[in-house]
């Protein structure tokens, strides 16, 4: 008898705790950003100026689309989970140099931008692609630099989904292009005949190309 008194009390406080266990709430706390990868110091994903042209951009993602348009057989809207769940994602650290002076070095996660592009069917004719942000910005890059080389569209910096001050839901990693040509807050993407297209600070005086290794005003 003494037995099963025993037994029964060890089975109502193991139903007692499993059922306090199922009660609670399981929050799901922030990615924290890292700071190293393979030994290789980086920067904060504060570490930045706000110099955008009208300020942070807050993006509903529940209504968020991204389109490709203009030279393409295939025009397409996405939305931001078709884009990072269709795609194979890679990463890599690069170094974004702003003409103000100062620089950051990230590891940027993303998809490349040539593959999004392949499932559209870029027309022949197509020299020139041009990206659309949500405040108005724009740049452009002679087509062959999308894709000839490995350029991300970037959805986590060190580790963490992009902020919105650094562009959420999408900001182009535009390696060995300065810092204005790395477009934040994605909308729209034309590929276009257009090869003297000139973006927001392009049409400004800065240079079209924005390479690294050159002056940023003038061509």
């Amino acid at each position: 008898m003494k037995r099963t008194l025993i037994l029964l009390l060890l089975l109502t406080t193991l139903l007692f705790v499993v059922s306090c266990q199922s009660q609670q709430t399981i929050k799901t706390l922030n990615v924290v950003e890292v700071r190293e990868y393979k030994g290789e110091r980086l920067d904060s994903i504060h570490a930045f100026r706000e110099n955008s042209i009208k300020g942070p951009q807050l993006i509903n993602i529940s209504n968020y689309e991204l389109e490709i348009v203009g030279l393409v057989n295939n025009p397409t809207t996405y939305t931001y989970d078709e884009v990072i769940n269709g795609f194979e994602s890679y990463e890599k650290v690069v170094q974004l140099n702003c003409v103000e002076g100062w620089s950051a070095k990230i590891l940027w996660r993303g998809i490349l931008l040539r593959e999004l592009l392949e499932q559209n069917d870029i027309k022949p004719e197509a020299n020139t692609i041009i990206l659309y942000a949500y405040d108005g910005y724009s740049t452009s890059f002679p087509l062959e630099y999308v894709t000839e080389n490995d350029i991300l569209m970037a959805y986590m910096m060190n580790n963490a989904t992009i902020i919105p001050e650094r562009g959420f839901p999408f900001q182009l990693v535009a390696e060995t292009k300065w810092g204005y040509k790395w477009i934040k807050w994605i909308t729209k993407i034309e590929l276009s005949d257009d090869e003297d297209y000139e973006g927001f600070w392009e049409s400004r005086g800065y240079s079209n190309t924005g390479d690294l290794d050159k002056r940023f005003i003038g061509n």
